[in-house]
């Protein structure tokens, strides 16, 4: 759990190489094992939401993550960023379905036209981007990313065809 507060600093790849891809494998006997001695003791975090009618609500969950301090001989495993990609939100999207990636072998590969391995910053505002069909009716075509380094949009912004950023 980061403080919100600190959350831009987390996603930093210079401060924080290591980042969890929310891939857990257990032995369903030491899960069995753990549920039974009643030592599975998970600390509750408390998630605000805003649901589109307005409506607050508080969702309350666990970070499974947590659990592997409950399971003796647990072990992480470092994965290199090169085996996943996360989308978590339209921005992520955006860079999946550009030119800048292709599909080899079942593993997303940056372009070898790119000059520099570094995926591009991109922002988009969430007021007009936020969910997957707001992103998709903004796009003729998603934008060539080759030489893209950062983008910020903010506002209601569409995009032609045939765009390089």
């Amino acid at each position: 759990q980061v403080p919100k507060e600190h959350v831009d600093d987390f996603k930093s790849v210079s401060q924080f190489k290591f980042f969890n891809t929310n891939n857990l494998w257990a032995k369903l006997g030491a899960v069995q094992r753990v549920v039974d001695q009643g030592s599975l003791n998970m600390e509750i975090i408390v998630n605000n939401k805003h649901l589109g009618d307005g409506l607050n609500v508080i969702q309350l969950e666990t970070a499974v993550g947590a659990a592997m301090k409950c399971f003796e001989g647990g072990i992480g495993v470092n994965v290199p960023r090169s085996r996943f990609l996360p989308v978590k939100k339209t921005s992520d999207l955006m860079l999946v379905m550009s030119n800048l990636y292709s599909l080899s072998h079942g593993s997303l590969v940056m372009s070898p036209q790119r000059m520099f391995p570094s995926t591009p910053l991109v922002k988009l505002g969430d007021n007009h981007f936020a969910k997957v069909k707001e992103f998709l009716n903004r796009f003729a075509t998603i934008p060539d990313l080759i030489e893209l380094d950062h983008l910020t949009v903010s506002g209601d912004v569409t995009f032609g065809r045939g765009v390089s950023l």
